[in-house]
């Protein structure tokens, strides 16, 4: 850090913490049970000592046959819940022999272009008893109805399905940038998806509300959490507004964030975050379902600290990352594996990165006991601390019109890219200290072999492509397109009518390219 006594937030951190650090603090009021509102002590009254966390592993790329294998390894090797990459046609919603997927098939992520791709992807794997997670946005509903179409190939009803989209398009014009549709669309499809899963798949998270990439983007903890909590906010405010009751939706809002290695902070910042939003439910939408008060959140190790000089230190840097992660309270895990700086995982890397999760749940005390920095001087201080400094932020978005409004504007893509240059700064001086980068260098590296995605799959997929349109009733994947632009110009929901498109082998590109020629795309302003 810029300064030891500063947090990453820019917050002060006190040499020693005693008592007078939590003077005239009333525990009931801002701790609680465990279990209870405001849930800063975790969403569950037993947590880890009743099972672990999740320990879902993120992983695709390639063809959906080679992510299928992949996936089979790690159920084999004990994860407890798959998560689905995408490669970045995909995530834009173009189909593999789309020219501007040229040269980006299967590179981070797997390639899926139809109903065919995601029945290889999931070949094997019973999808009413595992849970999986897909880390997709603009397109979500599409891969979403893709999977449920899957299940149904396999006997699972949707009410037996469980899992997450991250659907979460907001922070890509913040932080990531695979948007497609205007931001008004973009959440008509969102509250599209929320109703629809309400009636056909009533266990699913059908949105994970993502500050992770704001983070990997440069955002500090206390931006991490404002501005993914007003993101929430505009999203409850969209599915109120489209008619839903808010304890019909709630319950099934789930958040993704980042833990970085500041480990007290990243403690703090989760408490802090449950605390905020538990309130938020409460008094501005008037909640009253305690599982629609619950942030409920996965958790993502940090990659942007990884480093690809002495890879094998960034196994040290997972380890601390997950530990705060599980002291913070998360739901469910992923860590990075070692070599991700360099290139995709490699299998042994994956695995290793999973054995680490595996020692923190079965040999260390972690889960003997609920929320351990409970009552600590030095946490509960930084816990206030963020949580002012996360309020003052959703304050000026709220000044800016909500987060739809200030996104336009540029503002929170302003402030995160200001702390990212603070950052970089910081390392370039030295003044941060970067094990194997600016400081504790090794004189050589060690040769290492990574992992490299074949560009003839590029060409498969068209063939593939090619082949499925020459099998396929081209009337009524026309009929189903047409009926899906119609829903779009209208007020109807549109997921019915894309899941039969999707049904009758239209592909990912021609249905998000149908929701294109209605809604248009998102033209970035000059703000940005």
């Amino acid at each position: 850090m810029d300064d030891p006594r500063r947090t990453e937030s820019g917050l002060p951190v006190e040499p020693v913490y005693g008592p007078d650090a939590l003077a005239g603090w009333d525990p009931a009021e801002r701790l609680g049970a465990p279990g209870a509102y405001p849930f800063t002590r975790g969403v569950y009254a037993s947590m880890y000592t009743g099972r672990p966390w999740t320990m879902r592993q993120y992983a695709g790329f390639g063809t959906a046959r080679e992510s299928n294998e992949r996936y089979h390894r790690l159920v084999e090797a004990g994860t407890g819940g798959l998560s689905v990459a995408f490669d970045l046609p995909t995530q834009m919603g173009y189909d593999s022999d789309d020219p501007l997927a040229h040269g980006e098939v299967g590179k981070v992520g797997v390639a899926v272009d139809s109903l065919e791709d995601l029945r290889l992807l999931f070949d094997g794997i019973p999808l009413g008893e595992v849970s999986t997670s897909m880390t997709i946005n603009a397109p979500a509903a599409v891969l979403l109805l893709l999977y449920q179409l899957v299940a149904e190939e396999q006997g699972v009803p949707g009410d037996r399905l469980t899992g997450t989209v991250q659907n979460d398009v907001l922070k890509e014009y913040v932080a990531r940038g695979t948007y497609i549709y205007p931001p008004a669309a973009s959440l008509r499809l969102t509250t599209d998806l929320f109703a629809y899963c309400r009636a056909e798949l009533p266990r699913w998270n059908t949105i994970s509300i993502s500050g992770y990439h704001m983070a990997e983007a440069g955002a500090t903890p206390a931006q991490e959490v404002a501005f993914t909590l007003a993101n929430g906010v505009e999203y409850v405010r969209a599915a109120v507004a489209a008619g839903l009751a808010v304890d019909d939706f709630a319950p099934r809002l789930a958040f993704f964030f980042v833990a970085r290695t500041t480990l007290l902070e990243e403690v703090a910042k989760f408490r802090a975050a449950r605390r905020i939003w538990a309130r938020v439910m409460r008094e501005e939408f008037g909640a009253r379902d305690p599982k629609s008060l619950m942030l409920r959140f996965h958790t993502q190790t940090a990659g942007v600290q990884l480093t690809a000089q002495q890879p094998e230190v960034n196994l040290v840097r997972v380890t601390v990352q997950a530990l705060a992660a599980v002291l913070g309270g998360t739901q469910s895990l992923h860590t990075n594996s070692y070599d991700e700086a360099i290139a995709l995982p490699t299998e042994k890397a994956a695995r290793l990165a999973l054995r680490t999760q595996q020692v923190l749940a079965h040999e260390t005390d972690v889960t003997a006991t609920v929320d351990p920095f409970a009552g600590s001087y030095a946490v509960e201080s930084m816990t206030d601390d963020l949580e002012g400094a996360a309020l003052a932020l959703m304050a000026r978005v709220e000044e800016l019109g909500g987060a739809v409004r200030a996104i336009e504007q540029g503002y929170q893509k302003r402030e995160i890219e200001q702390a990212a240059y603070a950052v970089a700064q910081g390392v370039d001086a030295g003044e941060r200290v970067v094990v194997g980068l600016n400081r504790f260098q090794a004189a050589s590296e060690e040769p290492y072999e990574p992992l490299r995605v074949d560009p003839a799959i590029e060409q498969e997929q068209a063939a593939r492509l090619a082949d499925l349109r020459a099998r396929r009733d081209g009337a009524a994947v026309a009929r189903h397109l047409d009926a899906l632009r119609a829903a779009a110009r209208g007020d109807a929901n549109v997921l019915p009518p894309m899941r039969e498109a999707l049904r009758s082998l239209a592909t990912v590109g021609e249905v998000c390219g149908a929701l294109r020629e209605v809604w248009g795309v998102h033209r970035p302003s000059d703000a940005f």
